[in-house]
């Protein structure tokens, strides 16, 4: 016992590294099973179909029925190709054409009505998706783009199925990773996946009621033996955001529904609750002007330039974010972003430099010269959706055009209707906010600018952007494929073709009993399946 000989205090802290290796050798021992998540809701899902939603209103309450065939790492706090994991498939490897990705999958998975999970079901969800079934169809399929160049899925038995490419596409894996890309079971019609979704996931579904709450309850035959540790998750829709600050600061609720803590609120909870933790991060969504350009007089680009020059980004940030938030382009931008471009290269596209009054001057002069002035504004409806992410920024661009004679009125629409209204481009103006579910060039300006996308609401179509759009999805070479992105950045911007005013920055709050939960810092949507998430009470 040669530690018996040392001094007292080398003995001491001898002691002290044993115990924290101790526990850091063992950290399952300090977990604890059962317990009720309860969380809020800030809006109504339009349904429990993650493929046929482009909302985080829809993959937060229901992420956790389903599983992906890979994931983002739930741990790893930054989402990249570098951080994709195993999930329902155990491993998969590109052939020599890198064309074809082929996934060896578990066995002994069961869906929760007991079906066997096989390859067949993977197959039949992404020929679904490409529209390559008779049967079953999705009634809406965002992200239909994501799979252009996916000709069919093949299997070979029950546990391997192999992604046939018509040329290589190197985001695949992490469109896969998405929140938005489960596997469906092929046995059950989409009519029961929009409103009793079955799953493979940690959680079993067991009730939505419609602007009021949901419910999950752990699944006891999921696949990984030690998980979940929760009994069951429950949601409660909340309208008024400053009831659900309220609910959560006197502990109703385990953790604030995602970036739903505004900067300017930040400081309220911390002060009620000063033992919450909370974090201020990148959302992935960006605040942008939507105009529709087949409806005119916005069919005119010169209308379109002027709106883009007339953005001040400046009080967009130090009002609604405390001057916090990311200036950039279509893509996430830096440093949370992998694709953004350098803030310099930002600095030098039209409208975002400091030439404020110099771009209002302008697009005053193009409105003049198409007849418009004080005494004859542009009367116009901006649509929004009904939550304060999305009024507020809309308050402040109805102030902003009124500087070039555009003069409006805010059109407030819930969560459905507005949906409803962009899949069918039933509008003219819009602010919106999109959420970005992957820092991905394919994840991102494939699905919301190219000719085809359903998610392309402003109905922009450029086919140089298209050119290039599909020329950087199959480039092997990552800083090549960075570069063509730039290049479609500076084309967007040129374009007005959906001009962007920030990449929000906002706060995500959790009790000190929720362990094991750590918000992603360039995506809120692929962590919010909580099967690693456990409770110290």
């Amino acid at each position: 016992m040669r530690t018996s000989n040392l001094p007292g205090k080398s003995h001491a802290a001898l002691t002290m590294l044993f115990c924290i290796a101790l526990v850091a050798a063992s950290p399952a021992a300090a977990q604890k099973k059962g317990g009720t998540l309860r969380l809020y809701h800030n809006d109504n899902p339009p349904s429990t179909s993650l493929h046929e939603e482009a909302t985080i209103a829809s993959v937060t309450p229901f992420a956790a029925i389903f599983n992906n065939l890979v994931v983002f790492d739930p741990a790893k706090v930054h989402e990249s190709i570098d951080t994709v994991i195993p999930d329902l498939a155990e491993s998969w490897s590109w052939d020599s054409t890198n064309t074809k990705l082929t996934f060896k999958l578990r066995q002994g998975v069961k869906w929760h009505d007991g079906q066997p999970f096989t390859a067949k079901d993977v197959q039949c969800t992404w020929r679904m998706l490409i529209g390559k079934t008779e049967t079953q169809d999705f009634k809406r399929n965002p992200r239909k783009v994501w799979y252009t160049k996916l000709q069919d899925v093949s299997v070979n038995g029950d546990y391997e199925a192999t992604f046939e490419l018509n040329e290589p596409q190197p985001s695949l894996p992490v469109l896969l990773a998405s929140a938005f890309s489960p596997v469906y079971p092929c046995h059950v019609p989409q009519q029961v996946m929009r409103t009793k979704p079955v799953g493979t996931g940690p959680f079993k579904f067991v009730e939505f009621k419609r602007g009021e709450s949901v419910r999950l309850v752990r699944n006891p035959e999921y696949w990984k033996k030690d998980r979940p540790y929760l009994d069951e998750i429950t949601f409660r829709m909340i309208d008024s955001r400053a009831t659900r600050m309220l609910a959560f600061a006197t502990g109703e609720y385990d953790i604030t529904f995602p970036s739903d803590v505004s900067i300017p609120l930040m400081k309220d909870i911390k002060a009620r609750a000063p033992n919450a933790i909370c974090e201020m991060t990148a959302t992935g969504v960006q605040i942008n002007l939507m105009v529709n350009r087949v409806n005119p007089p916005f069919d005119n680009p010169d209308i379109r330039k002027a709106m883009s020059l007339a953005l001040d980004r400046k009080p967009f940030n130090t009002i609604l974010m405390e001057g916090l938030a990311r200036m950039g382009g279509a893509m996430l931008a830096k440093p949370e972003g992998e694709w953004g471009m350098p803030p310099e290269m930002v600095t030098s596209l039209t409208g975002y430099g400091p030439e404020t009054e110099k771009n209002i001057a302008e697009a005053q002069a193009i409105m003049q010269k198409l007849g418009y002035s004080d005494a004859k504004p542009l009367q116009i409806k901006i649509q929004t959706r009904n939550l304060p992410t999305y009024r507020d920024p809309a308050v402040i661009l109805t102030d902003q055009l009124k500087k070039i004679y555009i003069t409006s009125e805010l059109d407030i629409l819930d969560t459905p209707r507005w949906y409803a209204r962009l899949a069918k481009k039933d509008y003219t103006i819009g602010l919106n906010l999109t959420g970005v579910s992957v820092d991905d060039p394919d994840g991102n300006i494939v699905e919301n600018y190219s000719c085809k996308s359903e998610r392309n609401y402003t109905q922009y179509c450029n086919a140089e952007v298209d050119r290039l759009l599909a020329a950087q999805s199959s480039e092997l070479d990552r800083e090549k494929r960075r570069k063509m992105v730039w290049d479609i950045e500076r084309l967007l911007v040129e374009d007005a073709a959906r001009p962007i005013i920030l990449h929000s920055s906002a706060g995500n709050c959790w009790q000190p009993h929720v362990k094991n939960f750590r918000p992603h810092d360039n995506s809120q949507y692929n962590n919010l399946r909580f099967e690693d998430v456990w409770l110290d009470k």
